[in-house]
């Protein structure tokens, strides 16, 4: 199974601008607990893995750049809104970076927001993602 992969969202467009779509039910079979999203970003996100997570990542303006790690190996990504997602159906270590200055990244999540459930430090995440 794929657990991380680069999807591209439908995106309609007409003369009154354009539409984007998520269909959740159509890619994933969990349920979307949290939706959030960061704006302004002067400095590199993430940095971190969250246990039981699922997730997608929707760039719907600009573009950046995300690296994740599955306890073995790296893989990088370049997102450009509207319609560029990630789905991520493991927990992966993550980073995000090279965000250009207009781009907003969403992120729809299966989890709710739980402190206890990061995992900040690489080599803590490698020990419990290997342990698995």
């Amino acid at each position: 199974m794929d657990y991380l992969k680069k999807i591209q969202l439908p995106l309609f467009s007409d003369d009154r601008g354009d539409l984007g779509v998520l269909e959740v039910k159509n890619f994933v079979d969990w349920e979307v607990k949290r939706i959030y999203y960061v704006t302004n970003v002067t400095l590199p996100r993430g940095g971190h893995a969250v246990k039981n997570e699922k997730k997608f990542y929707i760039c719907l303006k600009g573009k950046l750049k995300a690296k994740f790690y599955d306890g073995n190996k790296w893989e990088e990504y370049e997102l450009n809104g509207p319609n560029d997602a990630l789905l991520m159906e493991k927990e992966y270590y993550r980073e995000f970076f090279d965000f250009s200055e207009d781009a907003v990244l969403l992120a729809v999540s299966s989890v709710n927001y739980n402190h206890d459930d990061y995992i900040y430090d690489l080599g803590e995440y490698t020990e419990y993602i290997n342990s698995l």
